[in-house]
C-alpha cells in the first residue's frame, strides 16, 4: 500500500474549511488542524463567543484536542496549519505543547507572535509563512468588513 503525502496547501486548505465554520458562527474566522503522520488529529476553529471565553481561539482548541488524541500533552512529530499568524498567548501553548512544525497562511501584525519576539515558540519548531496567504487573508477581511 502506497501512502499519499499530502502537500502544506491541502492540509491549509482544511484549517480554512475550519475558519470558515467560525466564520458562519460569527467568530473571528481563524482555523487549525493539527497533523500526524500525514493524517489531520485535531480540527478547530476559535470558540471565543460561543464559549465565552478569550483564551479559546482555534490553535488552543487544536492544542487540547491532539493531546487529547495521543494521549499525551507533547505534539513534537506533530505540525500545526493555522490559518492566520498565532497570537502571544498561542504561541505560548505551542512552545509548551513542543510542536514539531507550524504552518500558517495569513501574517497578523497588529497581534501576531512575531511582532513582540520571533522566538516564542519551541526552539525545536520549525515555521513555514504564508501558506495560501490570500486566501486565509481574505476571510479575516471579509469578516472585519462585514463588522464596520
Amino acid at each position: 500500500m502506497e501512502l499519499t503525502v499530502f502537500s502544506d496547501e491541502h492540509f491549509m486548505k482544511q484549517a480554512l474549511l475550519e475558519a470558515q465554520r467560525a466564520y458562519d458562527a460569527d467568530e473571528v474566522p481563524v482555523g487549525a488542524v493539527i497533523v500526524s503522520q500525514n493524517r489531520i488529529i485535531a480540527r478547530a476553529h476559535n470558540l471565543s463567543e460561543r464559549l465565552n471565553d478569550v483564551t479559546a481561539h482555534a490553535e488552543m482548541q487544536a492544542i487540547t484536542a491532539a493531546a487529547e488524541t495521543l494521549g499525551g500533552k507533547y505534539l513534537k512529530d506533530c505540525t500545526m496549519y493555522v490559518t492566520l499568524e498565532p497570537c502571544v498567548m498561542c504561541a505560548g501553548g505551542l512552545f509548551w505543547s513542543q510542536i514539531g512544525k507550524v504552518v500558517y497562511g495569513a501574517s497578523d501584525p497588529k497581534r501576531g507572535y512575531a511582532r513582540i519576539q520571533s522566538s516564542l515558540l519551541h526552539p525545536k519548531t520549525t515555521v513555514l509563512s504564508g501558506v495560501m496567504e490570500a486566501e486565509c487573508s481574505a476571510l479575516m477581511k471579509q469578516f472585519f468588513q462585514s463588522k464596520r
